[in-house]
């Protein structure tokens, strides 16, 4: 018997829901990266509103204090791109990525060190950057001392790939600004790396994104081969296919509710993990998304959802005191939705600018 298929409305709602978006949880901010397995933390601070639009009660400046005390760090995981995840995800988890970004490093800089002596380079730059955490300028500088004429930016990056380091405070804090300054993991939360197992990891994503397929897992790790895991964990899972035909893993006790549950309008941040966690991104991607023609070298948007999907961008403004929300709907909005985002925005405005003299939502007209 094939099995079960998913619609697209179905791997929406069950998405949604293990994203914490279909009603915001009551749970502290640690255990809420943790189910996550992290937050894209691409920008120092837009993850707040990550934070903001899943949790109850979200206190930005107790959030921005757990990076502080160390148990929350921000460091290259998935996909060799930086995450906000617990001190202990980040012990687990780095050893397992290592081979992600010593594949990026081979494929930009890797002619730029061949002949080095792999060891002799680690040891150096973990010596120097336990003595003082540095931006990657100033560690290729500082290590071009050991290797006149070798390109400092290459040294700089080949030790972001062997050696697992975290962006130190006051980078990430709420309301603080910093340079990204660098300081390895195990020095920084006094613990060393440790053993961890890729089926945990799959299954924890599964949690967090599923269904998802082999390729979605993928995508969100970097990791390669993968179907091999999840044929080793075929029999603790169960099976389905979204509408195409491709096969979805889920765990049997996963939440999968009724395709017709309401989704209230929610806004996400620019890096969203919603957005970034899947290859076959159509399960909350719509097509007057894909019509906007981004420019994906340039800023990434922040988006809105409209009954669980894609349905316009944010922006704030802050001028003189005053906190201007914009919303961009990519087509005419229905009044209740319209009426929904004004209401959900200014909360996003008293979230994200608390001390305004002002605060105001507008809405303009969609495009075309």
């Amino acid at each position: 018997m094939p099995p079960a298929v998913l619609s697209r409305r179905a791997l929406n709602r069950a998405t949604l829901d293990r994203q914490l978006l279909l009603r915001r949880a009551s749970m502290p901010p640690l255990d809420l990266v943790d189910h996550l397995v992290g937050f894209q933390s691409q920008t120092p601070q837009t993850w707040y509103v990550g934070f903001w639009t899943r949790l109850v009660d979200c206190d930005p400046d107790a959030n921005g204090a757990l990076l502080t005390s160390r148990q929350l760090v921000r460091i290259a995981l998935m996909s060799s791109t930086i995450h906000l995840v617990t001190a202990a995800d980040a012990l687990a988890l780095r050893p397992l990525l290592q081979v992600v970004g010593e594949r990026s490093l081979g494929s930009n800089f890797g002619k730029n060190l061949l002949g080095l002596d792999r060891e002799s380079l680690t040891s150096a730059g973990r010596a120097v950057l336990d003595a003082k955490p540095m931006t990657f300028s100033q560690l290729g500088r500082e290590l071009a001392k050991q290797w006149p004429g070798r390109d400092e930016a290459s040294l700089a990056q080949a030790i972001r790939a062997w050696v697992p380091l975290v962006q130190v405070p006051p980078r990430g804090v709420w309301g603080a600004s910093g340079m990204a300054l660098h300081a390895p993991l195990e020095s920084w939360v006094g613990e060393p790396v440790r053993d961890y197992p890729v089926d945990q990891m799959v299954l924890r994503y599964l949690a967090a994104f599923g269904p998802a397929s082999v390729k979605d897992v993928q995508v969100w790790s970097g990791l390669t081969k993968l179907r091999e895991v999840l044929d080793r964990l075929r029999d603790r899972l169960v099976v389905f296919q979204n509408e195409a035909g491709v096969e979805l893993f889920d765990l049997p006790e996963a939440p999968r509710p009724d395709p017709d549950i309401e989704a209230p309008v929610r806004y996400l941040y620019d890096f969203d993990n919603l957005l970034l966690s899947h290859s076959d991104q159509s399960r909350v991607l719509t097509d007057t998304y894909t019509e906007q023609n981004w420019d994906f070298d340039g800023p990434m948007p922040r988006l809105f959802l409209v009954d669980g999907f894609t349905a316009g961008t944010w922006l704030t403004d802050v001028t003189r005191g005053a906190t201007t929300l914009t919303i961009r709907p990519f087509r005419k909005l229905a009044g209740a939705d319209a009426k929904a985002l004004a209401a959900e925005g200014e909360g996003l405005l008293s979230f994200v600018a608390p001390k305004a003299s002002t605060r105001a939502v507008r809405f303009e007209a969609p495009a075309g």
